[in-house]
């Protein structure tokens, strides 16, 4: 536990000394593309509305300087399978994004999808001594949380603090300075593979870069595109990028669940590839231009040129309805959102005072989708651009950019996590994680 204590304590120093010197860079690392903004920061804080533990800790001014995508290689379900594939595309990206802002970056911070992630509510409990809660009293609880034996190869991503409770007080989200005899607290635990991110931490500094921070792309792009009342009364974001569709459950401005579904984008121009017999580059133009979901009486009518190189002059005058299209397309798609719904069923989503369910990500611009996802979901739907940040190019304005604009939010204003506070050593749990993050010793 310390030694990952420790190792996320230096990714946020490091982060903070960037952000000090007034520049850092934001990596998305997905399966379809790799996206980098570079952003530049004024120094100024500004203390928001919801300032306390767990809450968003001073808001820093920032601005979106470079930015710049380019087609992912290398990397499938969000995991990174092909080293220098990998590498080479990060380099492209990062290069792009420094040139447009005519500035060197040293500090990255990524995100990713796959890693398989596991959710888990962990409750501490203490008897205050002073009556009043110190900086001290909140650091004990938190080292007071019984933590699960969650296996070998795993590692702590993000332990955040989602509740305190004071007496029979509950709902508190900074309980210091306040009076009790007893503090405990609910907090939320993400552990992910372990080799997925040590692949990504040394594929990161193999492009000469220092890794100032890791998160989730289902809690950042949760965090992007949901607005405050959803975040505050309870929504779900499923984030469908390329390899995978990330699942994030919200209440109460914290993330309370996160899970991951290994189908996305990609498997639908695969399946449109095999069912046509054309390569996967025309799969993919054909179903950015032409897909959909619901078909309608016209769709038979409207026929979509396939084209092709191959000399044959009748293999590449061929021809295919919409409504095929949509016949190939339909299935993989419902595929992913009832495996989608079986994860919320499993959070126990349907006992959130609100059900709101948000779509984002490059898959969630196909046609007639937000519909299709209420009917299988049952519950509102709408589709997410990520909001909140400004000076954003227009390109990277989609919904395919929530993660890699919700990384600058994460940036700018991340949220209090178990490393953030002294605990003091001797306080540590007994069961604790011992086997924490020993890669940052060996990579750093």
């Amino acid at each position: 536990m310390i030694e990952l204590y420790d190792s996320q304590r230096a990714m946020r120093n490091m982060r903070k000394a960037a952000m000090q010197r007034g520049v850092v860079a934001v990596l998305d690392v997905g399966t379809s593309k790799i996206a980098c903004l570079v952003l530049r920061f004024d120094g100024t804080e500004r203390l928001n509305d919801g300032e306390g533990v767990g809450a968003m800790a001073g808001q820093a001014g920032f601005r979106v300087i470079g930015a710049a995508t380019t087609r992912s290689r290398g990397v499938r379900f969000g995991e990174i399978e092909a080293m220098q594939e990998t590498e080479r595309a990060i380099r492209t990206a990062l290069q792009a994004a420094q040139k447009m802002a005519n500035i060197r970056v040293d500090h990255v911070i990524a995100c990713f999808s796959g890693a398989s992630p596991r959710s888990y509510g962990l409750a501490g409990q203490v008897e205050l001594e002073g009556h009043v809660v110190s900086e001290q009293d909140v650091s004990r609880v938190l080292s007071a949380c019984d933590v699960p034996a969650y296996g070998e190869g795993r590692e702590v991503l993000h332990a955040q603090p989602v509740n305190f409770a004071l007496d029979h007080r509950t709902g508190l989200s900074d309980p210091r300075g306040q009076l009790g005899q007893v503090l405990s607290t609910d907090m939320h635990m993400v552990t992910i593979d372990a080799v997925a991110v040590q692949n990504l931490a040394h594929c990161v500094k193999r492009c000469d870069l220092e890794l100032a921070g890791l998160a989730s792309s289902a809690y950042v792009s949760g965090n992007a595109a949901l607005v405050e009342d959803e975040q505050e009364l309870g929504a779900a974001c499923i984030d469908l990028g390329g390899g995978s569709a990330g699942v994030s459950i919200f209440i109460k401005k914290h993330m309370i669940y996160s899970d991951s579904v290994r189908i996305g984008g990609d498997h639908v121009t695969n399946d449109i590839s095999m069912g046509l017999q054309i390569p996967q580059a025309t799969a993919e133009r054909i179903k950015t231009f032409y897909g959909g979901v619901v078909a309608t009486g016209m769709d038979d009518r409207e026929l979509i040129e396939i084209g092709g190189e191959t000399g044959d002059w009748e293999h590449d005058r061929r021809t295919v309805s919409r409504a095929e299209l949509i016949g190939i397309m339909r299935p993989r798609v419902e595929e992913i959102l009832e495996e989608v719904r079986a994860r919320l069923d499993a959070a126990g989503f349907g006992y959130l005072p609100s059900q709101q369910i948000v779509l984002t990500g490059g898959g969630s611009q196909i046609p007639g989708l937000d519909g299709l996802a209420s009917r299988i979901l049952g519950q509102q739907v709408r589709l997410g651009r990520p909001l909140r940040v400004h000076g954003l190019p227009q390109a990277a304005t989609g919904p395919g950019f929530a993660s890699a604009v919700g990384m600058c939010l994460f940036a700018a204003n991340p949220q209090d996590e178990w490393w953030d506070f002294e605990i003091p050593v001797d306080r540590y749990p007994a069961r604790s994680l011992r086997r924490a993050v020993k890669w940052f010793k060996d990579n750093w």
